[in-house]
C-alpha cells in the first residue's frame, strides 16, 4: 500500500514543470536552514528535496540521451547498462605496514 502511495506521488512530482520549481528552489532553501520543530518546517525540507529529485533526474536523463546520441554518432551502437551484482561485494583487506 505504501509503494502505491509513492508512486502516486512520484506522478504527481514528475507532473510539475522544472523551471516552476526552480524558481522555488531557493525559497525553500532559506526556510530549512531556518530549523524549528514544526510540522512547516518539516514539509519544507521534503519539498526541497522534491525539487532537487526533480532537477537531479532531469540532468541525469539529458546526461544519457546525449551518451546515446554519441554512440550512435560512433557507431557504436546501443549499450546497455550491466545488471547490478547480487551478493557479496568483492572485498580486498589492505593490511597496513607497522
Amino acid at each position: 500500500m505504501i509503494e502505491k502511495v509513492l508512486e502516486k506521488i512520484a506522478d504527481q512530482v514528475l507532473a510539475l514543470d522544472e523551471a516552476s520549481l526552480s524558481t522555488l528552489r531557493a525559497k525553500y532553501h532559506t526556510r530549512l536552514q531556518h530549523f524549528d520543530a514544526t510540522r512547516e518546517w518539516e514539509r519544507a525540507v521534503i519539498i526541497y528535496f522534491l525539487i532537487n529529485s526533480v532537477i537531479t533526474k532531469n540532468n541525469m536523463f539529458n546526461d544519457n540521451i546525449k551518451r546515446l546520441e554519441n554512440q550512435r554518432k560512433n557507431g557504436h551502437g546501443l549499450k546497455k547498462t550491466p545488471p547490478a551484482k547480487v551478493g557479496k561485494p568483492h572485498l580486498t583487506l589492505i593490511k597496513k605496514k607497522s
